[in-house]
């Protein structure tokens, strides 16, 4: 099913990036989260990317009761499509990251191609006064830090989304994971039509010109082939916005949210992920005449197996 005239929006919830005292509006806990993704989706997003956080203090967590409880919520509430990290938080393993595939089965799963230099060390001087202790060493961290993501963890990581039923979404953050792919395709471990998203802007990856993202498609449509993959692009921060205009008008889709950006307009906090789904849904209409696809519309253009799937109990 071709999405040619509609265009995929997701919202990432709250990841594992920024920290509470950087915005009162990240919901921490698994109610707060579960709310922001049913609002996104009534907002007009056919998927929501899900982390899932300590509720006492914000901190990134694999903790799968956390999960669990997020995802009971989002089901019995919306038809909406759940994507569950893989990447989970700074130093969590293999292990803490990928379980939560098997024991639930999501329907979507974010799937990192490549081992990076992943830093937010930046923050640091912005921030005089931090509101949980963990906060301040949490982003000192990445100074120093290498997001692995190895061919051994690769192909362990995909085996295991295959096993169970899940698609995976390539988080590509620089040419080099396209390539990755490629070779993941040669040597049978990923069955076309797979399923990309570019991520710009971060530090230790690719810019987020328009340069940078036609670059990404362009090194995809020549590896992998245009009518083998579908495609979506997540920016971070101020490149967030434009960056989903310029993917729309090329046939991408598009994900925003508090994970990547936690701005609604320059030096304004967005109050909520809903927020920016309203203003990227407009924006995108506004520029490309393209609406929004709905959850039943991405599941059939995706190869979707359906939220009655999804192993809760």
């Amino acid at each position: 099913m071709s999405l040619s005239d509609n265009v995929i929006i997701t919202a990432a919830i709250t990841g594992a990036v920024h920290t509470p005292t950087m915005s009162p509006y990240l919901p921490l806990t698994p109610q707060q989260i579960a709310d922001e993704a049913v609002k996104a989706a009534e907002a007009g997003a056919a998927m929501v990317h899900v982390h899932v956080r300590e509720p006492e203090t914000g901190r990134p967590t694999s903790d799968l009761e956390l999960f669990r409880e997020v995802l009971s919520i989002i089901r019995e509430r919306s038809d909406v499509i759940v994507n569950t990290t893989t990447g989970g938080g700074f130093g969590m393993t293999l292990q803490e990251r990928l379980a939560v595939v098997p024991r639930f089965k999501p329907e979507v799963a974010s799937f990192n191609m490549g081992s990076m230099n992943f830093a937010l060390y930046p923050y640091l001087e912005k921030v005089k006064e931090w509101k949980y202790e963990w906060e301040e060493p949490y982003i000192e961290f990445t100074r120093d830090y290498i997001f692995k993501n190895t061919f051994a963890d690769l192909k362990r990581f995909c085996a295991t989304m295959y096993e169970n039923g899940t698609k995976p979404e390539l988080e590509c953050y620089d040419v080099g994971h396209v390539y990755n792919a490629h070779r993941l395709i040669q040597e049978g471990d990923l069955k076309p039509p797979i399923h990309v998203q570019f991520v710009l802007g971060i530090i230790g990856g690719i810019g987020a010109s328009v340069e940078d993202l036609v670059g990404m498609k362009h090194t995809a449509d020549g590896l992998i082939g245009p009518s083998n993959y579908t495609w979506s692009v997540a920016a971070a921060g101020r490149f967030q916005l434009g960056s989903c205009v310029t993917a729309a008008r090329l046939g991408g889709h598009v994900r925003v949210g508090l994970e990547d950006n936690l701005y609604i307009s320059k030096g304004v906090l967005a109050k909520s992920n809903a927020e920016q789904v309203t203003k990227v849904r407009q924006l995108v209409y506004d520029v490309t005449g393209r609406g929004c696809a709905t959850p039943s519309e991405v599941r059939a253009a995706l190869g979707l197996k359906g939220k009655e799937r999804v192993v809760l109990s």
